[in-house]
């Protein structure tokens, strides 16, 4: 260790440390880690489905009511076998946004017509931008086109102007 020597006298070693800026930081982290404990504790549980399940062949679904899940504007979901309100199921209903999705077809789903419905058209097509949905697909589902299509055409037929 040091010492120190002035005008010929020795001193005693300093051993001195000034800790104020880390008391300072310390004081920080405290404020920082006492507003985010209480965020990290609650948390979203979330369960995400496996996906090792096979798909259901289409002869099993023939006497099936289907299922229909809408999601309007809002954002809000509408799960609904039996609804009675067909345009709320886009049965004859012009779409809002398809744009150039549409492949020049007039309506969503036109019942017993699967060739003349918006939605077949995007769920059977690889070109980019009509495809539905445009995140996440890169594939035709071989086995949900087809349950689709057959849903529409065991549709009564009805037209749509």
């Amino acid at each position: 260790m040091a010492s120190v020597q002035t005008g010929g006298r020795r001193r005693r070693v300093i051993a001195e440390i000034n800790v104020v800026p880390y008391i300072d930081v310390m004081l920080v982290l405290l404020i920082i880690f006492m507003i985010t404990a209480p965020l990290l504790a609650e948390g979203v549980k979330v369960e995400l489905p496996k996906a090792g399940a096979r798909p259901i062949p289409p002869e099993m679904m023939k006497d099936a009511k289907p299922i229909v899940l809408s999601i309007d504007a809002q954002g809000q979901l509408f799960l609904n076998y039996n609804s009675t309100d067909l345009f709320r199921l886009g049965i004859c209903k012009e779409p809002g946004s398809a744009g150039s999705g549409s492949g020049g077809l007039r309506f969503d789903i036109v019942p017993g017509e699967p060739d003349q419905s918006i939605m077949v058209h995007r769920i059977e097509t690889e070109v980019v931008g009509e495809i539905m949905p445009l995140i996440g697909r890169s594939l035709r589902d071989r086995t949900g086109t087809p349950l689709v299509r057959g849903w529409i055409e065991r549709m009564p037929h009805q037209t749509c102007d």
